[in-house]
């Protein structure tokens, strides 16, 4: 079953060939400064299954990480909407910004990471992994 997807405005849309695996959340001050928010939630998509069916996204390639890692982040150029990020590290997967999904009643997190710099009044749930950074 195909999962889809797309930008604020429409002008990209994409499909998944299988739901994603794992789930969670970033709080990380890049993320936050992405999103415009206080974090970003994302879904681990292999590459492979991930494909663009309109429109191609713009890249921002984000060197300025705490982590000292690259991140490629490809998001609508007319919206502006965050679509998903990649790391060069990790060339076989894509962190799908799970709000673009057009069915997000799946998502649930299983971990949260970069909690080192989430916001204080976000309180996290119990029994979900958290990592003080990635």
């Amino acid at each position: 079953m195909a999962v889809t997807g797309q930008c604020l405005c429409g002008e990209i849309r994409y499909s998944i060939e299988n739901p994603p695996g794992g789930m969670g959340v970033c709080h990380c001050k890049n993320c936050q400064r992405q999103a415009g928010s206080a974090f970003s939630t994302l879904a681990v998509v292999p590459k492979a299954e991930f494909a663009f069916t309109q429109g191609a996204p713009k890249l921002y390639e984000d060197s300025e990480t705490k982590s000292g890692n690259a991140v490629q982040r490809f998001f609508c150029g007319t919206c502006g909407s965050p679509i998903y990020s990649a790391l060069p590290s990790q060339a076989e997967a894509v962190y799908l910004k799970t709000g673009t999904l057009d069915d997000t009643s799946f998502f649930a997190p299983q971990f949260h990471a970069w909690c080192d710099t989430k916001q204080n009044w976000v309180t996290l749930d119990e029994g979900v992994p958290t990592m003080a950074t990635q």
